[in-house]
C-alpha cells in the first residue's frame, strides 16, 4: 500500500526557509506570493492491506520519528 505522510509547520512556528524563499520570490518580481510555507513529504510503500491499520502505524511512525510533533502537524493519506 502507498503512503504519503506530509509534514508541515504549525501555525505560529517560525519558518525561516519559507521568508527566504518567499524574499527570493519577490527579488523574481513575483510579487503575487503573500507568503510560503516549507514542509516536507514522506511517501512510503507499506506491506499491509488494511487501510486502518495503515494508518494506524504510519502514525505511530509520525510519532515517534517523523514528525516533530511539538512543532509538526502530519497528514496521511493512502495513494
Amino acid at each position: 500500500m502507498k503512503v504519503i505522510v506530509n509534514i508541515q509547520l504549525k501555525e505560529g512556528v517560525l519558518d525561516p526557509q519559507g521568508k527566504a524563499v518567499h524574499h527570493a520570490l519577490s527579488a523574481l518580481s513575483f510579487k503575487e506570493v503573500d507568503d510560503v510555507r516549507i514542509g516536507k513529504q514522506i511517501i512510503m510503500q507499506v506491506d499491509e492491506t488494511d487501510k486502518e491499520k495503515t494508518i494506524a502505524r504510519v502514525s505511530e511512525m509520525c510519532e515517534e520519528l517523523l514528525a516533530n510533533t511539538v512543532i509538526e502537524n502530519y497528514e496521511i493519506e493512502i495513494a
